[in-house]
């Protein structure tokens, strides 16, 4: 990973429409992926453009095709992002998951655990899957704002964002841009593969702003 753009990159910090494109007898969730929809409203809303080959543009690539195969393949032997038998993920300092543990549960569940607004425990992968993307219908994105250190200790400043507008359990959608910052620290193989990623933002923070409307049903 530079900042000069080698003869070729390879297929996991390219485009994630790349990466998808490739997908002999790879085992899909629930078929081929199509982000046709949300990629839409992200090319209108993103703030960061990276300038193609350099060092924040690989790291955004590499972090959007490890999203993509941790949502949607369901073998982790066949997630080109990660070394498989190696990789660990952790959220502030906590528990470290494997890739089965994200098949299993899904990144939301990892991510949240159990709080005031949300028990992880309470939800499955297609539970928890569901209720945000009925929360942000147009998508909740993510994009790099920049890589603060090379590797292979990569770490990066992030943000998640997206329209609150759809309910999220009983609490009903206000229609702003709910966003998060965040910072994690990935360790990557010399050929670019994930070993372990660490992540750090205020989960409370962003469960708050789904939840200060208050309930429809009980106002």
């Amino acid at each position: 990973m530079s900042n000069t753009q080698p003869v070729e990159l390879p297929l996991w910090v390219r485009d994630r429409e790349e990466v998808i494109a490739v997908d002999a007898a790879v085992e899909w969730r629930e078929g081929r992926p199509d982000y046709s929809h949300t990629n839409q409203f992200r090319s209108q809303e993103r703030q960061c453009n990276h300038a193609e080959g350099s060092l924040n543009a690989i790291a955004h690539n590499l972090v959007r095709t490890f999203e993509m195969e941790a949502t949607h393949k369901i073998n982790p032997q066949q997630w080109l992002s990660v070394v498989t038998e190696k990789f660990r993920m952790s959220t502030n300092g906590g528990k470290q998951y494997t890739a089965q543990d994200i098949i299993d549960a899904g990144t939301y569940n990892l991510f949240l655990g159990d709080t005031e607004h949300y028990r992880s425990t309470k939800e499955t992968f297609d539970s928890s899957y569901n209720l945000f993307h009925t929360a942000f219908p147009e998508g909740f994105h993510w994009e790099l704002i920049e890589v603060l250190s090379p590797p292979p200790n990569v770490v990066f400043k992030w943000r998640h964002w997206g329209q609150f507008k759809g309910n999220f359990k009983d609490f009903a959608p206000t229609g702003e841009t709910i966003e998060i910052i965040g910072l994690s620290v990935a360790c990557v193989t010399e050929e670019l593969k994930i070993e372990s990623v660490e992540h750090f933002f205020d989960n409370s923070a962003f469960l708050n702003k789904l939840t200060a409307s208050g309930c429809p049903f009980h106002s």
